[in-house]
């Protein structure tokens, strides 16, 4: 009762609360103790982190019942450095090669959702900054959730190209939609499909048509889309996405600013239910074209793993490997094998600890939690924390 009334004074002072028939406030705090070290005498680190089990966040929500089945629904929620006590992350907010959140330590800003909706029978049509449709198998479908040193590789590899910036599969300077979108106008199926459910989305990169001035990008710079569609009944779930976004490879007034390249993934996910353990798994491929440069760039990887409830808490394992095809010929490769365990206090507080172990070879350096990366050797990640949710 206390957080709703909070939440409906927020509102209130914005001027919309009078036209919700119901807000919410929510959010988690997650702190974390972090080791990382590399191998052969490379420099270690241990900090104070946060979001090693969930993503630390605040946010709002609510709805409106418009009658007749249709519903109005907004969604703000933004992430939370509890370690240090900033507001949000530098999280990339644009769509655009290069474009950054300029929100360090700024204040709250709601990069990690921010939408609104009309909902009815019919489904969902959802507008703002959001998911993307290939950002939940690999979530969903890792016992880690893409969270803390035992996140899978198949999320973290092609942003950070292995610890090799050249590498990279995404445009240099941003995580590019991988995770998120912004400027994405999304329709999801109804609930009422017997299990079936998809959505498909489009983002816009929102540029200058016709521009010829450098550094300006393009009208398609940042624009895409992508689909999913799954299927999901008792104990089984399993779902298939696509997604692409275009980015500037013509060079403007004979400059090329850096490698980009269209962006282009696909990825399928799945898990069984056996009552003692959940088996889970997914498969993804990545690829950024530029041929105008340096030739396609491909990234292909893989996840299985499991979670076996335990008492109060739950084990959890993975393995996961990903490997970048460079037109150069090279390989890099990084392997990783997670464990962890979460310790249930109550349904909102939890312990957590996991150790996470990655063997690179073919010119990889991907270190864990932060170490000095070592070109084919292995890294070692450490966690220890505790998340609250409210």
């Amino acid at each position: 009762m206390k957080k709703s009334l909070i939440a409906l004074a927020v509102m209130a002072a914005a001027g919309a609360a009078s036209a919700q028939s119901s807000v919410t406030l929510f959010g988690i705090v997650d702190a974390t103790i972090a080791y990382g070290k590399g191998s052969d005498g490379a420099a270690s680190k241990t900090q104070l982190t946060n979001s090693g089990y969930n993503s630390s966040r605040i946010g709002f929500r609510g709805t409106e019942d418009l009658g007749g089945g249709l519903a109005a629904s907004f969604w703000l929620e933004g992430s939370l450095g509890n370690d240090d006590g900033t507001a949000g992350q530098r999280i990339p907010v644009g769509n655009q090669n290069g474009l950054q959140a300029p929100n360090d330590g700024a204040g709250l800003v709601f990069n990690r959702r921010s939408t609104v909706s009309l909902s009815g029978n019919w489904g969902e049509i959802r507008m703002g900054r959001d998911y993307t449709p290939t950002f939940w198998n690999l979530t969903i479908f890792d016992p880690f959730g893409t969270n803390g040193t035992g996140t899978t590789l198949t999320l973290v590899a092609p942003a950070g190209g292995l610890g090799v910036a050249a590498n990279a599969l995404v445009p240099v300077g941003t995580r590019g939609v991988i995770v998120r979108a912004s400027n994405d106008i999304g329709y999801f199926l109804p609930a009422n499909l017997g299990g079936i459910y998809g959505q498909i989305n489009y983002w816009m990169g929102e540029n200058l048509r016709n521009a010829n001035v450098s550094g300006v990008s393009s009208k398609n710079d940042g624009t895409g889309g992508g689909v999913r569609v799954g299927y999901g009944a008792g104990p089984f779930n399993v779902a298939a996405a696509w997604a692409k976004t275009k980015y500037d490879v013509t060079a403007v007034n004979g400059v090329f600013g850096g490698p980009t390249g269209d962006f282009t993934t696909w990825n399928i996910g799945g898990q069984w239910d056996f009552g003692m353990a959940k088996v889970m798994g997914h498969y993804t491929a990545d690829k950024r074209g530029n041929s105008a440069f340096n030739g396609d760039t491909d990234g292909k990887g893989w996840l299985l793993g499991a979670l076996v409830p335990v008492g109060a808490g739950e084990i959890r394992a993975a393995f996961s490997e990903y490997k970048i095809e460079l037109a150069s010929g090279a390989e890099p490769k990084a392997q990783q094998l997670a464990l962890g365990y979460v310790h249930n206090l109550s349904k909102r507080t939890a312990l957590y600890t996991t150790v996470a172990r990655v063997k690179n070879e073919g010119g990889s350096a991907f270190a864990l939690n932060g170490a000095q990366a070592v070109v084919n050797n292995n890294s070692t990640g450490f966690d220890l924390g505790i998340r609250h949710s409210f």
